[in-house]
């Protein structure tokens, strides 16, 4: 998880290559037009991503809502990867990373202790709200740059609140073998 939010927030890269792209009006997936450094990075971050569903799956309780956590955890690195593949598309392909976002959060609220339930449904609110900051954004044309990266920096740092989850928490107890 931490070489996929790593990957992930390559788009900062921007602040310190030549892009010819608008931090505050140009959405960031415009990011992916220009130098080839952010679809490469975007491919490794989804490809990490991808790879680290399995290991969080065995991690995860059996319950249903913590399968749906890592299964969310791998779709959103094959979104990652089609985005990075198809960037004439990544309008399209960044809602729908929110929603496997948010079916994520969704399914963590759901069988997360209460004290990192908390920090899920904190996320929820805010991944709900900038997506419907971004769609607004988008209408009227203003700040939709600014928007975006909002967005890319709380899915990162969701990702990365995940991350630590799996990290901190006890690891499951199997009965013994006889």
């Amino acid at each position: 998880m931490g070489v996929a939010v790593l990957a992930y927030s390559g788009w900062l890269l921007e602040f310190f290559l030549p892009t010819g792209v608008s931090p505050v009006r140009d959405p960031a997936e415009a990011l992916l037009t220009g130098p080839p450094v952010f679809r490469v990075l975007l491919a490794v971050s989804g490809v990490a991503f991808v790879l680290a569903g399995p290991p969080l799956h065995r991690l995860g309780p059996v319950q249903w809502s913590a399968r749906l956590s890592s299964y969310s955890v791998s779709a959103f690195g094959l979104v990652l990867l089609l985005q990075a593949a198809y960037p004439e598309h990544s309008e399209v392909l960044s809602a729908l990373l929110s929603l496997v976002l948010v079916i994520g959060v969704v399914s963590l609220i759901l069988w997360w202790p209460p004290g990192w339930r908390g920090l899920a449904v904190a996320g929820l609110v805010v991944v709900v709200a900038t997506s419907l900051a971004v769609v607004l954004a988008r209408e009227l044309n203003a700040f939709e740059g600014v928007l975006t990266r909002i967005q890319l920096v709380e899915r990162a740092t969701l990702y990365a609140v995940g991350g630590a989850y799996a990290f901190v928490k006890p690891a499951p107890r199997h009965a013994p073998r006889t």
